[in-house]
């Protein structure tokens, strides 16, 4: 390499370095807080799927709660009737009661685990966003560090 063209000027250079370090922090900053923030949205999205299996789990309990009320009603009607419980009719209808009850609770645990699995698909997705920012970033900063040395290059070569 030979001189300096007679154009370089070290303060414009040191100027192009100091800017191009900035732009970089400031990409890796911007990236972790891409990072962070997809984290964050990758917990919230976990603890809704908590959420809704704990919801299953008050529905179903809360079922079964007006399922026994109403199997006990049912069992007064049926004996002030002069039904024999547990026989005959009284018994078809209870294992009826009984195989829809239990249908209906499987719906519900159903319906939570496809809503859970939704969730923490969500999650996963946020996290991997989260990992694609931090590589965008990171490549920003590998760009601005290579034209920043492009540039320094021109200036000295001129």
């Amino acid at each position: 390499m030979g001189q300096p063209a007679a154009s370089f000027n070290p303060y414009t250079a040191a100027f192009t370095v100091g800017m191009g370090v900035i732009q970089a922090k400031q990409q890796r900053a911007i990236g972790k807080y891409n990072q962070a923030n997809a984290n964050r949205n990758a917990l919230v999205a976990e603890q809704e799927g908590q959420q809704i299996q704990k919801q299953a789990e008050f529905d179903i309990a809360r079922f079964d709660q007006q399922f026994r009320q109403a199997e006990g009603t049912v069992a007064v009607s049926l004996s002030k009737s002069g039904v024999v419980v547990g026989s005959g009719s009284a018994a078809r209808i209870a294992m009826a009661n009984a195989m829809e009850a239990q249908m209906q609770r499987n719906v519900t645990q159903y319906n939570a685990d496809i809503g859970t699995s939704r969730k923490m698909e969500e999650a996963n997705f946020s996290r991997i966003a989260g990992k694609m920012a931090r590589q965008q970033a990171r490549l920003a900063q590998i760009n601005t560090i290579a034209k920043t040395g492009t540039s320094l290059l021109k200036m000295y070569n001129g």
